[in-house]
């Protein structure tokens, strides 16, 4: 469907789309995260048996081929040294007792550049962020749900692994491949693994590792369209029924692109994130978890992240810690 014929969001998701405004009352900026209370920390550290620790950011700011992966518009971190040892080559070098030389850096950033947390209020429609609060509070920096509240909760709980590229027999997806919650309950069946009420629910597609192994931004970028969850009613009540508090993914926007019924460009972003409260990361590297997790059929574990504390962020970077 050409983008010109796409409905309005409000079309497509409905007057009545199911929403959690008000649930934790008028002033909340966490949304579904409020479902991880202590019990859900420790129902997560029940599923740690071997110590088994993963790191799920990308690199950020890698020199080799292929880079870092981004949404288009965005750049990789430009990062630069302030001080190193070049520094002392010349005269009127820092001089401090003792003699000690160090090294020093900036970075210009992207916030949503790398692995990373969307605030809630990211990605809107008909003037209302998350919650109802008013699209104009964005103006100059995010007065409300912005990326701060989660950075300052963290997060932690159980996590599931559901590996959809594995469940079809892929190393990754193709290109604007889709799937819904109903394959997400067949994949977790063929794992013997159940989605429980507020488990972090973390999707390997292996976008990230065809990223890296295609190695060829151009074609990567070509029609860009990525694999994902499509909208659905009955996906947005599934969602919200289980109370999902956390989507993890391996790809850039936790959604295939454009909705191949209706055009309309990233819908689940409104649906989940803007009605249900429900946190978005993006741009998890899932490969060595994914490969530990099937070694030993155990896909559960404990999932632990915090991302950086910006004040009026759109999201931040974020490197998510899983012990199993």
């Amino acid at each position: 469907m050409a983008e010109n014929q796409a409905p309005e969001m409000r079309e497509l998701l409905g007057d009545d789309a199911p929403s959690n405004w008000g649930k934790w009352g008028p002033d909340d900026e966490l949304g579904a995260l409020n479902y991880l209370d202590n019990a859900e920390t420790l129902r997560g550290v029940a599923e740690i048996k071997s110590g088994e620790s993963f790191t799920l950011q990308i690199h950020m700011g890698r020199s080799e081929s292929p880079g870092d992966p981004l949404w288009p518009g965005r750049e990789g971190i430009k990062r630069q040294n302030v001080l190193d040892e070049s520094s002392w080559d010349g005269d009127g070098a820092p001089a401090f007792p003792g003699g000690l030389h160090y090294a020093d850096d900036t970075a210009l950033v992207f916030l949503q550049g790398s692995t990373q947390y969307d605030a809630l209020g990211h990605v809107w429609y008909d003037g209302k962020l998350w919650n109802g609060y008013d699209a104009r509070s964005t103006v100059g920096g995010m007065d409300k749900a912005s990326v701060l509240p989660i950075a300052e909760k963290g997060v932690s709980g159980r996590g599931v692994l559901i590996d959809i590229a594995r469940f079809r027999g892929k190393p990754y997806l193709d290109k604007g491949e889709t799937f819904n919650h109903n394959d997400l309950e067949a994949a977790a069946k063929a794992q013997g693994v159940t989605i429980e009420p507020h488990d972090i629910l973390v999707i390997r597609t292996g976008w990230m590792k065809y990223w890296y192994e295609l190695n060829n931004p151009e074609k990567f970028y070509e029609g860009f369209t990525e694999p994902g969850l499509t909208y659905s009613r009955e996906l947005v009540e599934w969602f919200q029924q289980r109370e999902v508090p956390n989507l993890v993914t391996d790809t850039i926007a936790n959604e295939v692109t454009y909705d191949p019924e209706s055009g309309v460009a990233l819908p689940l972003h409104c649906a989940l994130m803007r009605n249900l409260g429900i946190a978005l990361t993006e741009i998890a590297w899932l490969e060595p978890l994914a490969d530990a997790c099937a070694a030993d059929n155990r896909w559960t574990f404990l999932y632990t992240a915090a991302p950086l504390k910006v004040v009026g962020g759109t999201g931040a970077p974020v490197n998510p810690i899983v012990i199993r």
